[in-house]
């Protein structure tokens, strides 16, 4: 199997072989990408791609700089300590809010704020006013944060009728 890297900055994607990334933590704590055995290093962080319901599989690798460093395909084409230092990544960066209502949502100037409830506690949170939330093939919304954090409302219909009043403009 290939591990398909993506080159930064407009470059082509081209496949290396298994070997050619390799993911470490180092003694600052965080993720860096290596290429090639001492090749291009970076430190990174692990950023879901689309489609969501294979929230395991298509990770960007990005850079400070939000530049993708590499995409992992499949975490299976890495070697064993390369995977394991990328599911303890998921598991701090890829935290999905399951949201059980709504409480409050708040437009200012360019920042849209958000007041709900989740599975794992109440949050706030901001988006930005052109961020709209995103439909999913399944018929629920995914709303991305200003931090990068997820929120998932799985059926929009089910929730309480406060809840679909604040959310009819995006579920129309």
């Amino acid at each position: 199997m290939e591990t398909k890297l993506v080159e930064p900055r407009g470059g082509e994607a081209t496949s290396k072989d298994p070997g050619e990334l390799t993911l470490e933590r180092r003694p600052d704590g965080r993720v860096w990408a290596v290429r090639g055995g001492g090749g291009a290093a970076r430190a990174v962080w692990v950023q879901r791609c689309f489609p969501w319901s294979e929230p395991g599989r298509f990770l960007s690798l990005r850079d400070d700089d939000e530049e993708e460093f590499a995409l992992v395909r499949d975490p299976a084409e890495l070697d064993p300590a390369s995977r394991r230092v990328l599911e303890e990544a998921l598991v701090a960066a890829g935290f999905v809010f399951e949201v059980t209502r709504v409480i409050a949502i708040d437009e200012e100037v360019e920042i849209r704020h958000w007041r709900v409830e989740t599975r794992q506690g109440a949050r706030t949170f901001q988006t930005r006013l052109d961020d709209w939330p995103r439909l999913l093939p399944h018929g629920g919304l995914l709303v991305r944060d200003v931090a990068g954090d997820l929120y998932h409302l799985a059926d929009p219909t089910a929730l309480d009728k406060r809840s679909r009043a604040l959310l009819w403009a995006f579920v129309d």
